[in-house]
């Protein structure tokens, strides 16, 4: 049974989100009270979120879905800086054009989990460009400065870690805890904004907020972070041996993203259930409860629950079809990945080495060649052991592809055109 009187630390409790908070009693009762506003911030780094962002935006749709209202703070400010959280060498700076092209890029995935507008708790969206740009550093230091210690900033892990490896932290980085203080200083004056969520490596940089808060405005806000989530084996959360699992289509197809899920360890499973999907808990229950070969039963429905959440219901159904026609049924769905070939590169044939490269299943001829050997490799489904093969207009089936298989579960077509 749960400690908390509120709905939405209920649920984050029961669900697993919760990793550290300030005051929570009073947070608490706060929630149980009035509507809240929190935030999250996301700076733009790249032109699309991953899976590793999933925690915090689940976070905001429970606060929404309790009756609160959410902000999404786009960091195209903090951008320019770079977080030293968590990083072993400073962040590459971006340039202006980049800064705004990734944050157009990553806007419309928040549009999937929250409702935005302009009345009760609709959720909004913030630019700490708008402000932070603004600053006159002078005026700035003379305010704010005097509010934060150095001997306590140097105790952060974000600071400590880089100082403990003797690696360069540059003064730009320094200033990002300070700068993310006063954005939470900034949304409280204007929405009244009194806690900021966020992932476990942003305590310290989200604690200055709190005490920024408190000594300038004498204002009482609160700090929730959930834990930094690695798999069953030790690995971290969101990465693949491929890269990082992506949310945004252009750059990872639902179809791809629903066998990340689908191939979470046993041991993952409810809690992954828990965490990136709205299933009720009764229902995680049961599936959790499976065990044997059934368990991958529960592994389908959170590829297919999580994926729709991130891509909707049609292309997670699709995406759950098209693996079960290739996997279980032994035959060649249409809608697996693809990429397009000329007809004249495979009359004039094409290398195996270089099919697979091109495919994207190996990134470079000497991993293909690597597999190759293994026994991993197959032309529309028959095994291929020898690394010279060329592939011919022979190889294409009648519906105009060639089928490449790496291992048993990834697969490309190369579509003749």
């Amino acid at each position: 049974m749960s400690q908390y009187k509120s709905a939405f630390l209920k649920i984050l409790e029961e669900r697993g989100f919760i990793h550290q908070m300030s005051d929570e009693n009073a947070l608490d009762e706060a929630a149980v009270k009035e509507s809240l506003t929190a935030y999250i911030g996301f700076d733009c780094t790249a032109k699309s979120l991953h899976v590793g962002n999933l925690l915090g935006i689940m976070m905001l749709y429970w606060f929404q879905q309790t009756g609160h209202r959410p902000i999404v703070l786009m960091g195209n400010g903090t951008t320019r800086i770079g977080d030293p959280s968590g990083k072993e060498e400073g962040r590459q700076l971006k340039s202006q054009e980049e800064i705004h092209e990734n944050m157009e890029s990553i806007k419309g995935v928040f549009q999937k989990f929250l409702k935005f507008g302009d009345s009760g708790n609709d959720a909004v969206m913030e630019y700490n460009d708008s402000w932070l740009s603004e600053l006159n550093y002078v005026n700035f230091l003379r305010d704010y400065g005097r509010h934060f210690s150095v001997n306590r900033m140097l105790t952060f892990d974000s600071v400590k870690m880089r100082l403990d490896r003797e690696q360069p932290l540059s003064f730009i980085e320094f200033n990002y805890m300070i700068f993310q203080a006063y954005d939470f200083v900034e949304l409280n004056k204007r929405y009244g904004c009194i806690l900021q969520m966020g992932g476990s490596d942003q305590w310290g940089n989200i604690i200055n907020g709190v005490e920024l808060n408190r000594r300038a405005n004498d204002a009482q806000v609160f700090a929730l972070t959930c834990p930094l989530l690695a798999t069953a084996s030790g690995a971290k959360m969101g990465k693949s041996a491929d890269g990082a699992i992506w949310l945004n289509e252009d750059m990872l197809s639902a179809y791809d993203y629903w066998q990340f899920w689908r191939n979470s360890e046993d041991a993952d499973v409810e809690r992954f259930l828990k965490l990136y999907t709205t299933l009720e808990l009764s229902e995680i229950a049961k599936l959790a409860a499976l065990e044997g070969a059934q368990i991958n039963e529960a592994k389908k429905v959170l590829a297919t629950e999580a994926t729709a959440m991130v891509h909707g219901r049609e292309a997670a159904e699709k995406a759950r079809a098209t693996a079960e026609e290739t996997f279980v049924k032994g035959g060649v769905s249409t809608d697996l990945p693809s990429i397009d070939i000329a007809k004249a590169d495979i009359e004039s044939g094409l290398g195996l080495l270089n099919a697979f490269v091109a495919a994207g299943l190996a990134s470079s001829g000497s991993e293909a060649r690597r597999h190759i050997k293994g026994g991993a490799v197959k032309v529309n489904d028959s095994p291929i052991s020898d690394e010279r093969h060329v592939l011919t207009i022979a190889d294409v089936a009648e519906e105009g592809h060639i089928k490449l298989s790496m291992g048993k579960k990834k697969h490309v077509l190369l579509k003749i055109s």
